[in-house]
């Protein structure tokens, strides 16, 4: 049976892994879902991913994330934008995380970034996820 939200399944497990304290978590491979981990590694919310061949034909990804003090990093991640209802932004009209402290993760024509990089490349797109 086919997954309908790979994504918010990803966004689920990285939730469910800090909340039991785990150091890394698995999820299957795919190009917007490494393209998502890039952005979360860059801004400093994960602290790497790794993709490996299980088998023939078949990645798997192995998320390292990141906790200070005990504390997770990531306090709450959450899909935006679903199969069922998609939801795209302009980047004027983009609101602000937590007034710039958590991040919004867009899919734009010049490919996933976070809303900072979107404001400086002046391009909306559709709103993946946030996270604070």
């Amino acid at each position: 049976m086919s997954m309908t939200d790979p994504l918010g399944d990803m966004l689920t497990r990285i939730r469910n892994g800090q909340q039991a304290r785990k150091s890394t978590v698995m999820a299957p491979a795919s190009k917007l879902r490494s393209n998502v981990l890039e952005v979360l590694k860059r801004e400093g919310f994960i602290r790497g991913f790794s993709q490996e061949e299980i088998r023939p034909g078949i990645n798997e990804l192995t998320i390292e994330l990141k906790y200070h003090e005990g504390d997770p990093v990531i306090r709450e991640i959450s899909r935006v934008s679903t199969p069922g209802c998609r939801v795209y932004s302009k980047i004027k009209d983009l609101t602000r995380v937590y007034n710039g402290l958590g991040i919004s993760i867009l899919s734009t024509p010049r490919g996933v970034m976070s809303d900072a990089e979107a404001r400086d490349a002046n391009v909306g797109g559709e709103v993946l996820c946030q996270v604070f």
